[in-house]
């Protein structure tokens, strides 16, 4: 008696590897490049800082000054009346909201001390200012 070969019978499974890399390659680009999205794209010199403390990941308001004493908010410029009904529109959105300043190290003191008045009497819980760390 003869016996019939035996035909493979067909694996029908996926190679996920590949599939797997490229979800994680994108993970990692969409990693490094949020945080450069949230950063406003205008130009100013921080000034340099020992300490490095990160802000929690919640809202933020970022209010920038350059050393012409102009504040952007979101990059466009904004007078102080703006600026403090910006700032009251997103407080009754979140109460839990973090304002950061990035100020040019050569701006005016006196500038950002407006600003930080204006954010205060706001009632703002949350008052940051954006250096860049000291390289030692």
């Amino acid at each position: 008696m003869r016996r019939k070969p035996k035909t493979p019978s067909l694996m029908a499974e996926i190679n996920i590897t590949p599939f797997t890399d490229v979800i994680l390659v994108l993970l990692i680009i969409f990693m490094i490049t949020t945080p450069l999205i949230t950063q406003s794209s205008i130009e100013v010199k921080l000034p340099e800082s020992v300490i490095k403390d990160a802000v929690e990941d919640t809202k933020q308001l970022y209010i920038t000054i350059t050393s012409e004493g102009v504040v952007y908010i979101e990059n466009k410029v904004v007078t102080n009346k703006e600026l403090r009904k910006k700032i009251d529109l997103l407080l009754r959105k979140d109460n839990d909201l973090q304002v950061v300043i990035a100020a040019d190290q050569a701006c005016r003191f006196q500038d950002v001390v407006k600003i930080i008045d204006i954010v205060r009497k706001s009632g703002v819980k949350s008052l940051n200012i954006a250096t860049r760390a000291k390289e030692v």
